[in-house]
């Protein structure tokens, strides 16, 4: 269900024992900044404002497109995250000199009409892929619907932006949305 404010502080803390630290011991903060479900984005972020904002630390938000390319292990990657409503959030991203890069720009975009990248080799990763897999069947050379964005690959990819000094203060940290509109008017869904 959704119960991401519920869990979440817990998980933290019990991340940190286990691996025999504090949340003090932080650096910085990464998290995953969309696209995504409205809820959890803001919660991630959320979170991500408190814990950095109370430790004066800097904020790295991260694509969950991207984070699903790294997870995926393949060079040439198209991430698809089921957006309900008929919409997948979707993105081409290939990996040069260790930095992903964008073929395709991250959209919200009904899955007929999402387009195809130039060349082959390209995997299809995310859950977009199961949920339209009649859709998309045979446009990929290979696809892992089950390839996920983690919070390790969040983590690899927010070390080297933090390095680069590209982490920002907390209260500019912000998710990503795709979708201008998550819900309808009465008169849209046709109430009077």
């Amino acid at each position: 269900g959704n119960r991401h404010g519920e869990l979440v502080l817990p998980m933290l803390e019990r991340l940190a024992a286990s691996a025999g630290s504090a949340i003090p011991a932080l650096d910085a903060v990464a998290f995953g900044a969309g696209p995504g479900s409205f809820t959890g984005l803001r919660i991630a972020c959320g979170v991500a404002q408190g814990i950095a904002f109370a430790r004066g630390l800097p904020v790295v938000g991260i694509s969950t497109l991207e984070a699903i390319a790294e997870e995926s292990g393949a060079a040439r990657v198209v991430a698809c995250l089921d957006a309900r409503m008929h919409e997948v959030y979707y993105a081409a991203l290939e990996k040069a000199a260790g930095r992903w890069r964008e073929v395709i720009a991250a959209q919200c975009v009904a899955p007929a009409q999402a387009p195809l990248p130039p060349g082959t080799g390209w995997t299809g990763c995310g859950n977009g892929f199961a949920a339209y897999g009649d859709v998309f069947r045979g446009r990929f050379s290979t696809m892992q619907a089950e390839i996920h964005p983690s919070a390790v690959a969040i983590a690899r990819l927010a070390a080297p932006r933090l390095a680069a000094g590209e982490g920002v203060d907390a209260a500019l940290a912000a998710p990503v949305y795709l979708r201008d509109k998550v819900a309808l008017t009465s008169e849209e869904r046709g109430i009077r």
